[in-house]
């Protein structure tokens, strides 16, 4: 696999910073990942599963940087499957992800929802929520995810992101407790 050369990271990032836009990054090993963090990317489209356990040195200049992870864990079994590997090759490097995303968000790491669906066919989120979940993310920090954190990081909380008065807003009511009708497992 390819790895963007360091310089021109720090390039595109000078660049779209300057301009106010975030840069997000699609690493796919840890040389992809490092490379990321120490160009300045604002956001890690998924997890790295290639590059095994990410460690203490990794996490920490991650979460100095304020880098946003989002992992995207769904997406593993879906490439793989492609590829027709086994079961347990799959259940492998899949919880190698579920487990970057664990230290993450352990360390106090900002971690945003996503799937790649529209990439992928299976629109389903409920495996995401469940790897989330089993990753040690609780119902608020997994709602948060989908919600106040995509907002913080965009920059937009001064004008959306909360209900209150003077806020734009798109609002869906639910009745009872989402938390217990989701029942979100931990396999």
């Amino acid at each position: 696999m390819a790895t963007m050369p360091l310089e021109i990271v720090k390039a595109i990032t000078v660049e779209a910073h300057g301009r106010g836009k975030l840069v997000l990054a699609h690493p796919q090993n840890l040389t992809g990942s490092q490379t990321a963090v120490d160009g300045g990317v604002d956001v890690l489209v998924h997890t790295a599963p290639d590059s095994g356990k990410w460690n203490k040195a990794l996490l920490s200049k991650m979460k100095q940087a304020s880098i946003a992870l989002i992992p995207t864990l769904k997406l593993w079994r879906n490439e793989l499957e492609k590829e027709k590997l086994p079961a347990e090759v799959i259940k492998k490097f899949q919880d190698t992800g579920v487990e970057q995303l664990r230290a993450y968000s352990a360390a106090g790491g900002q971690i945003l929802f996503g799937t790649d669906v529209g990439y992928m066919t299976d629109y389903n989120t409920a495996e995401e929520f469940t790897l989330m979940s089993q990753a040690g993310m609780n119902f608020r920090q997994i709602l948060a995810s989908l919600t106040t954190a995509p907002v913080k990081r965009s920059g937009q909380s001064e004008k959306t992101g909360k209900i209150a008065r003077g806020m734009d807003a798109d609002i869906v009511l639910l009745a009872g407790d989402r938390q217990q009708k989701l029942k979100i497992s931990r396999k």
